[in-house]
């Protein structure tokens, strides 16, 4: 389970490793342009959006050797929090949904309530 952060099964733009490019990492290879559609469609382009969003906590990963539920259940809090933060420091909410065609979910009216 060593590689288990860099893979991203399933998804049609995600890494499958990181290569070393001028004393840093690259989310994704030399050759993905090559491979990239010529028209993506708009789940490409938010996966790329997301990923460049995360190019931090790539390169983490990529250091990391030793992978573990510990260390994955790490870095999902992590990209979860950055989401999070991200969208509540966005200079105009919802940018991120409406630049790629999606409907922006609407605010809850009812508070939270505690348990």
């Amino acid at each position: 389970m060593a590689s288990f952060g860099l893979l991203r099964e399933g998804t049609r733009a995600g890494p499958n490793r990181t290569f070393a490019m001028a004393r840093s990492y690259a989310v994704r290879g030399p050759i993905y342009p090559d491979r990239m559609a010529k028209r993506p469609s708009r789940i490409d382009l938010l996966e790329l959006d997301i990923d460049l969003r995360l190019a931090d906590l790539w390169r983490e990963a990529a250091d990391i050797s030793d992978w573990n539920l510990d260390v994955v259940a790490a870095f999902m809090r992590a990209a979860y929090g950055k989401g999070y933060c991200d969208a509540l420091t966005e200079d105009n909410p919802g940018s991120l949904c409406e630049e790629h065609g999606y409907r922006i979910p609407s605010r809850s009216t009812e508070p939270a309530r505690e348990l």
